[in-house]
C-alpha cells in the first residue's frame, strides 16, 4: 500500500487532484483509515489513474472519463482515441497557423497602405486561350481557405496532363467564381492545344480574351497578395475605370521557394 503522497509521486499527479478524484468517485483509495482518515492506494490502481489522466488530456470531462472507464476501455481503444485526438489537434494547429499567417499578411497590407506605387500597373489586351482545368470549392476568398484548395489543384493538373501526354502551352492561370452561398469556385488551369477534354480526367474550356485589362506583377507568396491587389484597385479608381470581373492570376515563376514566386494579376476594366 502507498500513502497518498507516494501514490501521487508515482502517478505524476498532485495530491489535491487525487483527493478530487476520490470526492467525485473517479478513483477511490484502496483503504481509508477510519481514525486518521489517511488514504492508501495499491500499485494496481495506477492503471486506472493513467487512463483518467490520458482521457482528461484528450479533452473529455471527468464525468465522461468516469463513464468511459466504467465501460472498461482497453489499451487498444485508448490508443485509438489518442490517434484521433492527435489528428484533431494537428488540424487545429494547422488552421491556427494559417489564420496567423492571414493576420500577418493583413498587417503587412495595412503597413503598406499609401506606400505602394501604382506606376507598375500596365493596361493591355489579353488574348483568349483554351485551357485544361480542374475545379474545387473553397469556403471564401480568404487565403487560409484558398491556398489549401488551389495548390493541390495545380499539382493534380500537372500530374494529369503528364499522364495524358498533353504538353502545357503556357503558364498556369487561376480564376475564381463566387457562389450564391458565399463560397468560391476555384479553377486551376493550363493552356493546352486540345479541342475538348473528352477522354481525359480534366475539362477543356475556352477562357475569353480581355479587351482591356489592368495588370500588375506580384512577387512573393500569394498569401501576401493583398497589398498588390489593393494597389491595383486604387489605380483603377484613380484613373476613372471600373472593374468588370474578378482577377485572373497568371503563374509566371513558381520555384520551390514561395518567396520567389512571380504572378501577374489581370483585371478586366472599362471607363466608368
Amino acid at each position: 500500500m502507498f500513502s497518498i503522497g507516494d501514490f501521487a509521486r508515482l502517478g505524476l499527479v498532485s495530491v489535491r487532484m487525487l483527493r478530487h478524484y476520490d470526492a467525485i468517485g473517479l478513483l477511490r483509495p484502496a483503504h481509508v483509515d477510519p481514525v486518521t482518515g489517511y488514504r492508501s492506494y495499491q500499485a494496481g490502481q495506477l492503471a486506472r489513474l493513467n487512463r483518467v489522466v490520458a482521457l482528461k488530456d484528450l479533452g473529455f470531462t471527468l464525468e465522461q472519463v468516469g463513464s468511459i472507464l466504467d465501460e472498461k476501455v482497453s489499451a487498444e481503444e485508448l490508443h485509438g482515441m489518442v490517434r484521433l485526438r492527435r489528428a484533431q489537434l494537428a488540424a487545429q494547429i494547422s488552421a491556427d497557423v494559417a489564420r496567423l499567417r492571414g493576420v500577418e499578411a493583413r498587417l503587412r497590407t495595412i503597413e503598406k497602405e499609401g506606400f505602394m506605387s501604382t506606376d507598375d500597373v500596365v493596361v493591355k489586351k489579353v488574348a483568349p486561350v483554351r485551357v485544361a482545368q480542374l475545379s474545387a470549392r473553397a469556403a471564401s476568398y480568404e487565403s487560409e481557405d484558398i491556398s489549401p484548395v488551389i495548390q493541390p489543384l495545380y499539382r493534380q493538373m500537372c500530374e494529369r496532363l503528364e499522364a495524358a501526354g498533353v504538353p502545357m502551352q503556357g503558364p498556369g492561370i487561376a480564376y475564381y467564381l463566387p457562389e450564391d452561398d458565399g463560397s468560391v469556385m476555384v479553377h486551376a488551369t493550363f493552356p493546352v492545344n486540345l479541342d475538348s477534354g473528352e477522354g481525359h480526367d480534366f475539362e477543356v474550356v475556352a477562357l475569353p480574351g480581355i479587351e482591356t485589362a489592368a495588370t500588375i506583377i506580384h512577387r512573393g507568396r500569394m498569401e501576401n497578395v493583398g497589398p498588390t491587389f489593393q494597389t491595383l484597385a486604387h489605380w483603377i479608381e484613380e484613373n476613372g475605370y471600373q472593374a468588370l470581373g474578378l482577377a485572373r492570376e497568371v503563374s509566371l515563376h513558381c520555384p520551390p521557394d514561395l518567396d520567389e514566386w512571380v504572378h501577374e494579376l489581370q483585371m478586366e476594366i472599362a471607363k466608368a
